[in-house]
């Protein structure tokens, strides 16, 4: 709930809005891989409000992004281990990370599941994938454009332009996609370089976890899926998109 009133103030007081997010998101991570110590890439990290909350919690913090406004919203400046890129193709070596993460990202990527595949491949053995997104069908699939993407993407974009008079931020089939909760639960299943850890709902109480079992509910009720991997000690990387 907390979160959630977090997310009605993200134009009106985004620093109050980025800065729970990045906490929560740190304090999560730190209950799958111990973040004291360890290297930790996230991919899409912004304008560094995970910066602030993952070094708190010991990480060596390296980010990536493809867009270099991102980076600098809210008057805020990019970190010095910040590196402009695009996600699914990671400028980084093999087995580099001990832990990877994304939060938010995948929904806005042409090609999700290469990305996702970048980052198991820049994971060290015995590493930690951490992978979120929102789910095109949840009731913020749309972004800005919700719930009007339930419609259709197109329509909801050409709606939001005419009410507001400019384009979203996000625009469908440009900088959003419609990504689901089935083609993430697929990628993590058949993951042949990790093994799953937890597929969860990321914004729900655990008491509700089994939703991700059920398919249909899960891609209207789930709203924000969570996928965590550990990677193996397999090497082999299949490095192909999934559509």
């Amino acid at each position: 709930m907390g979160l959630f009133r977090a997310f009605l103030s993200e134009q009106s007081a985004p620093d109050r809005f980025y800065g729970e997010l990045a906490q929560d998101s740190a304090r999560h991570v730190d209950q799958f891989h111990r973040l004291q110590g360890t290297l930790l890439l996230d991919v899409g990290g912004g304008p560094g409000f995970f910066a602030d909350a993952f070094a708190a919690r010991g990480a060596t913090y390296v980010a990536v992004d493809a867009d270099a406004g991102e980076m600098r919203l809210h008057g805020r400046e990019p970190g010095p281990r910040t590196v402009l890129a695009r996600g699914d193709a990671l400028p980084f070596a093999d087995a580099t990370f001990d832990v990877t993460y994304s939060s938010n990202v995948l929904e806005h990527v042409d090609a999700p599941w290469r990305m996702a595949d970048e980052m198991v491949r820049v994971t060290r053995p015995g590493g930690t994938v951490v992978v979120s997104y929102t789910l095109w069908f949840g009731p913020w699939g749309g972004h800005e454009t919700s719930p009007w993407h339930l419609i259709g993407g197109s329509y909801a974009a050409r709606r939001f332009q005419r009410r507001r008079g400019g384009a979203p931020k996000n625009v469908f089939g440009e900088s959003l996609f419609a990504v689901t909760a089935a083609q993430g639960i697929t990628w993590a299943l058949n993951a042949t370089d990790a093994t799953v850890v937890a597929i969860e709902p990321r914004y729900l109480p655990s008491a509700l976890h089994w939703i991700v079992a059920v398919p249909g509910l899960r891609e209207l009720v789930t709203w924000n899926l969570l996928i965590v991997l550990r990677r193996s000690e397999d090497r082999g990387h299949r490095g192909a998109d999934r559509p």
